[in-house]
């Protein structure tokens, strides 16, 4: 097999790597992770430079009729606390964002049946129509062609989407049986067919997940070409059939943003709050190694600690919109600049 230094170099050349070679990167060791990451960041710098664009998250609702065994929200936690924010709520709050700067929004939250296409276009066009110049992302799960059509219609610019896993079986063990790999991969396509910006990502160190798993996943990414991936480890929360799994490796998951930078080097990238949550300076380890985007919380304070998709989800200091200033210190400390643009996607 080749050294790590010639497969990272292949990645980056766009040049053909083997399974068992993107196996190897995703073992790790302090040497080539450091060359992994490196080269990484400085494809990223080629592409958008030191920048990091800024996005305000609004989490709309803690209801869903899902039963995902991972989530915090899902459909059988009688302690989950729920909440649903109005459309003058949520409009409410992205105006406020606006007025402090931010120019995208993505608006997050469970498969809530309230949110209908029509609940959904009134808030999309109210914000597009308030916050000139803007870019709405929606991320509310699976929904038929027809309602991405209908809300792309409406103004929505990207659609976040993670995949969770690219194995079926694997799939299997962390949805209920009433959820399909396949019906997610269709919304997927159409997204994408649909004209969205489309972002899909997966769960690092989910139970039962291989390393054999993880490839899958960034062969998917690879030939799927999406226009943003979120990549988090996981983390238990405690009032889920999980609760006593393991939270996923910091550094395998840097190597996971670090190999899909060197496959897809236009691609958005962010440091994900569950990066951030799992240990001190995630974030800045995510962006070190190609990440370019970051989401502070821009919810009502009220209900960021009930959105709880799992434990120790951190929605203060830095990674809410309070904690801008905070948040510039320290992406400036380590080099990058906080980038108050709209920043679509160069795929």
């Amino acid at each position: 097999m080749r050294s790590f230094q010639h497969i990272v170099n292949s990645l980056r050349r766009g040049e053909g790597v083997t399974d068992d070679e993107l196996v190897l990167l995703l073992e790790g060791s302090c040497e080539s992770d450091a060359y992994l990451t490196s080269q990484a960041r400085e494809v990223c710098d080629g592409v958008y430079g030191r920048e990091v664009y800024l996005r305000g998250l609004i989490e709309i609702s803690s209801y869903c009729k899902n039963d995902c065994y991972y989530c915090g929200i899902r459909r059988s936690n009688k302690s989950a606390q729920r909440y649903r924010l109005t459309p003058d709520e949520i409009v409410g709050t992205a105006r406020a964002g606006y007025a402090a700067g931010f120019r995208t929004f993505v608006l997050q939250g469970g498969e809530d049946p309230y949110f209908t296409d029509e609940v959904v276009e009134e808030v999309v066009r109210r914000i597009k129509d308030d916050c000139a110049g803007c870019a709405v992302t929606l991320s509310l799960g699976e929904r038929s062609r027809e309602s991405y059509a209908r809300l792309k219609a409406a103004g929505a610019d990207r659609y976040l989407l993670r995949h969770e896993t690219a194995c079926e079986k694997h799939y299997e063990k962390l949805h209920p049986e009433s959820m399909k790999l396949t019906e997610r991969m269709d919304c997927l396509r159409s997204l994408k067919d649909l004209g969205y910006q489309t972002g899909c990502g997966f769960m690092v160190g989910s139970p039962y997940q291989t390393l054999e798993n993880v490839v899958s996943d960034l062969r998917f990414i690879e030939s799927f070409r999406p226009h943003m991936v979120g990549i988090g480890p996981f983390i238990p929360h405690r009032d889920t059939p999980f609760r006593d799994k393991g939270a996923g490796s910091v550094p395998l998951t840097v190597r996971c943003l670090a190999i899909v930078r060197l496959m897809l080097p236009r691609v958005l990238l962010p440091a994900t709050t569950a990066l951030g949550s799992v240990g001190t300076g995630g974030r800045v380890m995510g962006l070190l190694a190609g990440g370019n985007v970051v989401m502070p919380n821009l919810s009502p304070p009220q209900v960021r600690e009930k959105y709880s998709l799992y434990d120790g989800k951190v929605s203060a200091g830095a990674e809410s919109a309070e904690g801008i200033a905070a948040l510039r210190r320290e992406l400036e400390g380590a080099g990058f600049k906080l980038s108050f643009e709209v920043g679509h996607s160069k795929m």
